[in-house]
């Protein structure tokens, strides 16, 4: 009895300590961002690459400018570009943080040493782990699924069903009438490469990108580009993220369907990171706290970004559940192997499909 009575002391002295180190961490923490946000405002700018829609990207970085008083510069450029010019510039980035846009080119430059790790407060607002770099040289903001768009005024014309799964897309019937995106400039185009191998193996993969390829009529510069292409019809199918597909269609384009490919896909991490050697390494890291904010987050579908978020004081878009977005049928995805071989797996993508044949499809304009 006595023994357990005093597990019993022991446990609740325990707990009481803990709660009585609550306050204590978090003015510890307010303190930390007090000084950070004077560091900041003493260096007084900040240049973001940004890869998400460039609303949302002009948005945030408007709302980061008037509540810190950093003049703040932007430019859109999809992922790759930003890691090609982050390769080029090797450790003096023109750029200081790098936000939205799927992982697969983040990994790329952690390989690469091209990102300043950074332990963020507000990362303890992420709802999982999944949702950062294991050393902190990204964090996520919010996920996205892949599937495909189809304009189904078209296919109705065409007398076509909608395809329901990826092996459906390499049918003869589509011929000419997908697109999806460059992997030499999308990280979407990267992440759908990467999804395959791990679906099918490399092997399989690089088969099935050959006969998809007989059935595609262009690659597009940005991963957002086949959804925009879908409404107007300029072509039937386009792969990608259905959150652009979202945005298409509350933009009146009602002749669009989205299509959960039955069976599986992954989705995107969508990130932000600061770029090793940057000229304002403070502003920087309140950038990085500002993104894993709800002041941040919460503005993306006020401003035509509908994915879903990842951070548990954030508000999720009714939009993005309305249209019934199934996160549960993703895969597992493997996100070392994305690390490790992406650069490798780009290469034989385009050995398999013979891009340098026929460059006039894959945009980079």
């Amino acid at each position: 009895m006595k023994k357990k009575l005093a597990l019993l002391f022991a446990g609740l002295l325990a707990a009481a300590t803990m709660m009585s180190a609550l306050p204590v961490m978090a003015e510890e923490a307010a303190g930390d961002m007090d000084a950070l946000i004077a560091a900041a405002q003493e260096e007084g700018a900040l240049t973001v690459y940004g890869s998400c829609e460039e609303e949302y990207l002009s948005a945030a970085c408007q709302k980061f400018e008037k509540t810190y008083g950093i003049k703040v510069s932007y430019q859109r450029l999809s992922t790759s570009e930003v890691y090609t010019k982050i390769s080029e510039e090797s450790g003096n980035p023109s750029g200081d943080v790098w936000f939205g846009g799927t992982t697969d080119p983040y990994n790329e430059a952690t390989s690469d040493g091209l990102l300043e790790p950074y332990e963020a407060i507000n990362a303890v607002n992420l709802i999982s782990d999944d949702y950062k770099d294991p050393d902190n040289n990204w964090y996520g903001i919010y996920k996205g699924i892949l599937g495909f768009m189809v304009n189904s005024e078209e296919l109705d014309r065409l007398g076509l069903e909608a395809p329901k799964t990826w092996d459906d897309l390499t049918k003869e019937e589509y011929k000419g009438l997908i697109m999806l995106s460059n992997p030499n400039t999308a990280g979407t185009a990267k992440l759908i490469i990467n999804t395959m191998v791990q679906m099918k193996g490399h092997d399989g993969a690089m088969e099935y990108f050959k006969a998809l390829d007989k059935n595609v009529s262009q690659y597009t510069k940005s991963g957002s580009g086949p959804s925009k292409m879908v409404g107007p019809g300029e072509c039937v199918i386009g792969v990608g993220f259905l959150h652009d597909g979202i945005y298409q269609i509350l933009q009146g384009y009602d002749n669009i369907q989205l299509v959960l490919p039955e069976d599986g896909t992954s989705f995107e991490v969508g990130a932000t990171a600061i770029f090793k050697g940057c000229a304002h390494p403070n502003a920087a890291k309140l950038w990085i706290e500002y993104a894993l904010s709800p002041d941040c987050v919460d503005i993306a579908k006020d401003n035509g970004s509908y994915q879903f978020l990842v951070l548990s004081n954030a508000t999720q878009p009714q939009e993005a559940t309305d249209f019934g977005l199934d996160m549960n049928n993703t895969i597992d995805y493997d996100f070392e192997d994305a690390k490790a071989n992406t650069s490798q797996y780009i290469e034989d993508f385009f050995a398999a499909v013979g891009g340098e044949d026929d460059a006039s499809r894959f945009m980079t304009e």
